[in-house]
């Protein structure tokens, strides 16, 4: 619908052409609003042109059905409850699964952000939508599961001018780039600020997004940056790789500008962003500061009265340095706004993002600092054990991670508020959450804190299904999939088969000796599988280094040739799979080497998280040949 058709107009359409659906979404109203989501982060949405577009006060029953109708079809629908507390209603909050045959629509509305993202306003007549389909014609729909596929690929990885990958730009550019290749699903790493060894999963923040993704370009159009002010020459050393430290010297010189231009007037909205995302923004803020104040050492190392977070040291840090705090809030609220456009860019091209939740937080974070009563720490704030695995098939040696361990008792005394706080903001992210190390929360491995490597931990018992029935109560089915690779015990597979997430079989796991669980005659259908994940090494690479015996089975269970490509083989292996969703990471299906490996599991430095894709990969051919292999097994 063109933008100057309103809401009236749009609602004769839909009740001219749909008049027996009415009843039934009316009558699915009620249950669809016990099973809302409470949302404090829409103000995006409420910025709009036409806000009653977007936010409707459900009083009439075309207003309810209206809004039913929009959840059905997977949109995101707020409506205000009358005391101005947003709610959100989605398609998996609706216990009763719509009984609607009509194909989905390309787009029911339109979207202000069509033009900031720089898509184009669809015109779309509903009939048009509906194909020939008569009014009534409705009838109960057989459940299908819809094989599909995707590419992982990190934001960082993404080609571009500037060091890094963005917001702008290339994610814009990516999105076209899957919907050309066949893609429903772009799955993400952790975009949350990297932390120690440039690991997104060591991240100051569990909530806070990567600055370094504020893609530049759209602050200069929007007036906060000159030209000249930034480039390629102060950040990018190689364009095939990330300088984390060229980015660190120059990167917050260049938004620390912008700022000062933004900060001669804040916006109504940008108060309302402050006000809305406070809960975790203000010590977020306050954490950053605090580190530049002393010169990036551990919360561990301040002054006493900082370190404990008390009041009166709050009250001094904002006496005396409100600007600096207001900068670190400038920066989530600009990568707000900039996430919000891509993600709605996403959604009009039928691309899902699969999003990437860190089990642990850093022990040197915004959320240790401000609420360590979450985790198990000694009286000086210090942990008391820390997170990582044992030997498994990532590394002989195990995995020391040094992230504090969660006082499970106190979490399970909150009702886990903290988690289903956690997981009801990362909805607002992603269609998908991935879960990592999924397996913690039936038995996680605790390690001295100290200890010199990951051998000398034990294992302990998690808060298992009392988590999810938690998270269940209050947010309905969560998209979730659990990342179950390692050492897995039954209770792990029990705890996984109770929670009805899909769990991940990976290829590269499945050629050892006997049946193994990750052949794919052995998947289920309910599972995602891939090649590898970011910690394993390219397919090339695997097939390259892998033990002979692998090799051989591997080469006689996948008809493996040189003519296709051993990487190639093992795609198609994977896209072969019963398994309803395949994630392809791109340097795959691009049949690079061990240069374009992600992150090598308990090494620092080096290569890990540097890898970045050239602008000629993103090519036209390359979109078609995974198109045609989407199309050949029945993924497209």
């Amino acid at each position: 619908l063109e933008e100057k058709e309103n809401l009236e107009t749009f609602m004769q359409k839909v009740y001219a052409l749909l008049p027996e659906m009415l009843s039934y979404l009316i009558e699915n109203f009620d249950e669809a609003y016990k099973n809302a989501v409470p949302q404090s982060g829409a103000a995006e949405y409420l910025e709009m042109p036409d806000k009653s577009m977007y936010t409707i006060y459900p009083d009439t029953e075309y207003e309810k059905a209206e809004l039913v109708l929009r959840a059905f079809y997977g949109y995101d629908c707020y409506y205000n409850d009358g005391n101005n507390e947003y709610m959100l209603i989605r398609a998996k909050a609706l216990k009763k699964a719509p009984t609607f045959r009509c194909p989905k629509p390309r787009k029911l509305y339109y979207n202000a952000y069509n033009r900031a993202a720089g898509g184009k306003a669809l015109k779309q007549s509903l009939s048009a939508a509906f194909g020939e389909q008569p009014p009534g014609a409705c009838r109960a729909a057989r459940e299908e599961t819809m094989r599909k596929s995707g590419i992982l690929m990190p934001v960082a990885s993404l080609p571009g001018p500037y060091g890094i990958g963005s917001l702008g730009k290339p994610a814009f550019v990516f999105i076209d780039f899957l919907k050309k290749a066949g893609q429903k699903v772009w799955q993400m790493l952790p975009l949350s600020p990297t932390g120690f060894g440039d690991s997104p999963y060591q991240s100051c923040s569990a909530f806070a997004g990567n600055p370094y993704f504020i893609d530049l370009d759209i602050l200069r159009k929007k007036g906060l940056l000159k030209k000249g002010e930034y480039g390629a020459k102060e950040c990018c050393t190689n364009e095939g790789a990330v300088d984390y430290a060229a980015l660190y010297h120059s990167r917050y010189g260049i938004l620390r500008k912008a700022f000062a231009r933004f900060s001669t007037w804040y916006p109504d909205d940008y108060y309302r962003f402050c006000y809305e995302q406070g809960w975790w923004l203000e010590d977020y803020a306050l954490y950053m500061t605090a580190k530049g104040l002393y010169e990036g050492k551990s919360y561990l190392e301040w002054p006493e009265p900082v370190r404990s977070h008390t009041p009166e040291a709050i009250r001094q840090l904002y006496a005396e340095h409100e600007a600096e705090i207001h900068f670190w809030k400038f920066c989530q609220y600009e990568f707000s706004l900039q996430w919000t456009a891509l993600k709605a860019y996403a959604g009009e091209n039928g691309i899902e993002i699969m999003g990437d939740i860190p089990i642990y937080v850093a022990a040197d974070s915004a959320d240790v600092w401000a609420a360590p009563e979450l985790f198990l720490l000694d009286a000086c704030g210090a942990p008391k054990e820390v997170a990582g695995c044992p030997p498994d098939a990532f590394s002989d040696a195990g995995q020391l991670w040094g992230n504090p361990l969660y006082d499970w008792a106190h979490h399970e005394k909150t009702g886990f508020a903290w988690w289903v706080r956690r997981i009801r903001y990362a909805l607002n992210f992603y269609d998908i959450l991935r879960i990592d190390h999924f397996r913690g929360f039936d038995t996680y491995y605790a390690i001295p804190y100290g200890a010199k490597t990951a051998q000398t931990g034990e294992w302990r018992s998690g808060p298992g299904m009392k988590l999810f029935r938690a998270v269940k109560q209050a947010l309905g089915d969560v998209p979730i999939v659990a990342e179950d690779l390692g050492e897995l015990f039954p209770s792990v597979y029990e705890l996984l088969a109770e929670s009805g997430f899909p769990g991940m079989k990976v290829l590269q796991f499945a050629f050892g000796p006997g049946d193994s669980e990750y052949l794919p005659h052995n998947h289920p259908v309910h599972c995602v599988v891939y090649t590898g994940t970011h910690d394993n090494t390219t397919a090339a690479a695997w097939y390259r280094t892998a033990a002979p015996a692998q090799r051989k089975k591997a080469a006689a269970y996948l008809g493996l040739n040189r003519e296709e490509g051993f990487a190639a083989g093992l795609v198609r292996g994977a896209l072969a799979s019963p398994g309803e969703l395949c994630i392809i990471p791109l340097a795959d299906y691009l049949a690079l080497g061990a240069e374009a490996r992600i992150n090598t599991p308990s090494t620092l430095g080096g290569s890990n998280w540097v890898w970045r894709a050239l602008p000629g990969q993103l090519c036209a051919a390359n979109a078609k040949k995974i198109a045609a292999l989407a199309v050949l097994y029945g993924r497209a």
